[in-house]
């Protein structure tokens, strides 16, 4: 029997979707339609485009600047992938299984309470110290900037992911735990064997977040190092952000990038995602 809310529910949903319906269309839809337009145009402001074809993207993928960004968010993303979700994890088992208590848990998510920004100048100042030592700075190479992204981004994260993994592994059923006991298995075989399989949802989940997050790097590479030396440890947001508002008459190159920039990480995620969700079946 239907309640007389869930009638009224059904009977006006339409009008009670669409305040949000309508700001997703203005806010998104809109505006991203209007970016891939201008991307083939050559343009100061939305008002004075001008229809070049595809010359902005030519102009794009001439860039070397713009492709070794591209080399530099493809690394950091890989090695922070896969740092975070094996430490979390690792973390996530020992809360829940050889540690009790969750009061614990706290310090780890504290890191991602914190703003890119604050976080970017933080670790700078840290890691800026203990260079000198050795008369170096994070923006003498950018290999130094790099690994700085690399702890920084790490950092910030691991706890997020653990709280994930937590849940995850709270949801695991016990009886097939207490069943591979019983049979024998021993702790390698368990974590491989069930663990793992049975954790694959989670996994989905914390890798399609650390893909995204490490492409869509900003903040903290503004931050941290600004690019420097040489816009050699700048990302793809940044080098985005950059052509569009930093040279004159690239606006159109800055929008094409972007363009590139969308397709790029909404291929890597679903070919990410696929691969992932793949083993949850299996499991």
């Amino acid at each position: 029997m239907i309640s007389m809310a869930g009638k009224a529910i059904r009977k006006w949903w339409a009008l009670f979707a669409l305040p949000t319906f309508a700001a997703f269309i203005i806010g998104f839809v809109i505006p991203f339609i209007m970016g891939v337009y201008l991307s083939f145009c050559k343009f100061t402001t939305v008002t004075d485009s001008e229809f070049i074809g595809l010359k902005n993207y030519q102009k794009a993928l001439a860039d070397k600047e713009f492709l070794h960004a591209l080399g530099f968010s493809t690394a950091l993303t890989i090695v922070t992938t896969v740092v975070i979700n094996v430490v979390a994890f690792a973390i996530a088992y020992m809360l829940t299984k050889a540690i009790k208590g969750s009061n614990i848990r706290s310090v780890f998510f504290m890191p991602n309470l914190i703003g890119g920004i604050i976080l970017g100048y933080i670790w700078m100042l840290l890691l800026n110290g203990i260079l000198a030592h050795w008369g170096r700075a994070l923006t003498y190479s950018a290999t130094y900037g790099f690994w700085g992204l690399v702890i920084l981004v790490c950092w910030q994260q691991i706890g997020y992911m653990m709280i994930i993994y937590i849940a995850g592994m709270q949801s695991l059923p016990t009886d097939v735990l207490e069943a591979a006991s019983v049979d024998g298995a021993n702790g390698t075989q368990t974590m491989f064997k069930i663990i793992i399989p049975l954790m694959m949802p989670s996994i989905t989940v914390c890798s399609f977040l650390c893909v995204t997050n490490g492409f869509k790097l900003y903040d903290q590479n503004l931050a941290l190092t600004n690019g420097a030396p040489s816009n050699m440890s700048e990302g793809l947001a940044m080098n985005i952000t950059r052509t569009f508002y930093g040279r004159m008459g690239w606006e159109g190159v800055g929008q094409a990038k972007a363009v590139l920039f969308f397709i790029l990480v909404a291929i890597v995620a679903l070919i990410q995602n696929k691969l992932t969700t793949s083993k949850e079946v299996e499991a």
